[in-house]
C-alpha cells in the first residue's frame, strides 16, 4: 500500500469515526411541535378559565385560543438524526435546548418558573384589560384558571378574553364576531404586546383546532408567514388597545391590519 493510500484510508477511518460519533453523542437542543390551544372565552379541565367578581359579565359567542407549542423534555437525549428530521419537517422545530428551557436544568426547576411567570402574565393582563376598560382593580376581581400550562405568552389572549367578557366590543356585540380566532403573545401591565417564540408552531396548533385568524407580535410577522397554514389570517398586535381595534374592524369590515 502506497504512502497516499494509506493517508487516505486513515482520514476516512476518522471521518467515518466523527459521523458515527456525532450520529450517537446527545446534542443540545430540544425538538419542538404544536402543543394544545385553550379558548380562554370557555372551560379548561371543567373550570371557567375566567372569572370575574365585582362586575356584570356578559355571555360571549366564538372563542379566543391561547397557543402553546409542546417539547422534548430537558432531560431527553436528542440526537444528529432527531435534529436531521426536525429541519425537514414543517410541524417540528430543531430549537437550541436554552431557548426552549432557559431557567433550570430539572423538569421540577422549569415547571416552577413556567408556573411563576404564567402568575405574572395573568396579572399583568388583567391590569392591562382593566386599564383599557378604565376600570379600577379595587372593584373589579379576575381570576385566570389555566391547568398543564405555563410561561407568559398567553397574556394577549388572556387580557383580551377579559375585555370581552365585561365590555365586548362597547356596543353590544362580541370582540370575536362569532370567530374562532387565536393567538400569542406577552403583555404588560401598560398594554404592551411582545414576542414569543415558536410562532409557525401555534399557528399550526391553531388552524389544527379549528381558528381562522391568528394574533401575532407584530415582530414576528415574518416567522409567522414562514409556515402559514392554508386559510389562516394574519393580525399583527403591538398593543392591547390595537389588537382590540383591529377585532372591531374584522366584525364590521373595517380596515384590518395584516403582516
Amino acid at each position: 500500500m502506497s504512502a497516499r493510500t494509506r493517508a487516505l484510508a486513515i482520514c476516512t477511518a476518522l471521518v467515518l469515526a466523527l459521523v458515527v460519533t456525532a450520529a450517537l453523542v446527545p446534542l443540545p437542543f430540544s425538538v419542538a411541535y404544536p402543543g394544545v390551544t385553550v379558548n380562554v372565552l370557555g372551560a379548561d379541565k371543567g373550570k371557567p378559565v375566567i372569572t370575574i367578581t365585582g362586575a356584570e359579565t356578559r355571555r360571549t359567542s366564538g372563542q379566543l385560543r391561547m397557543t402553546t407549542i409542546a417539547a422534548t423534555g430537558p432531560e431527553a437525549s436528542i440526537r444528529l438524526a432527531d435534529v436531521v428530521k426536525g429541519w425537514f419537517r414543517t410541524n417540528e422545530a430543531v430549537m437550541p435546548r436554552e431557548a426552549v428551557y432557559p431557567v433550570g436544568d430539572s423538569t421540577e426547576e422549569i415547571a416552577r418558573h413556567n408556573a411563576e411567570t404564567m402568575d405574572q402574565s395573568q396579572n399583568a393582563a388583567t391590569s392591562a384589560a382593566l386599564r383599557h376598560l378604565h376600570r379600577s382593580a379595587d372593584g373589579v376581581r379576575v381570576r385566570l384558571s389555566l391547568a398543564d400550562v405555563g410561561g407568559p405568552s398567553a397574556g394577549l389572549m388572556f387580557a383580551l378574553g377579559i375585555v370581552d367578557r365585561l365590555d365586548g366590543d362597547g356596543a353590544g356585540h362580541d370582540l370575536t364576531g362569532g370567530r374562532k380566532i387565536a393567538g400569542t403573545g406577552t403583555i404588560t401591565a401598560g398594554g404592551k404586546v411582545g414576542a414569543v417564540g415558536g410562532v409557525p408552531l401555534k399557528t399550526q396548533a391553531a388552524h389544527r383546532d379549528g381558528a381562522t385568524v391568528f394574533l401575532v407580535p407584530r415582530q414576528e410577522c415574518a416567522d409567522a408567514r414562514a409556515e402559514l397554514p392554508p386559510g389562516m389570517r394574519l393580525i399583527p398586535a403591538t398593543t392591547l388597545d390595537g389588537a382590540v381595534d383591529a377585532l372591531k374592524a374584522l366584525r364590521t369590515g373595517g380596515r384590518v391590519p395584516s403582516c
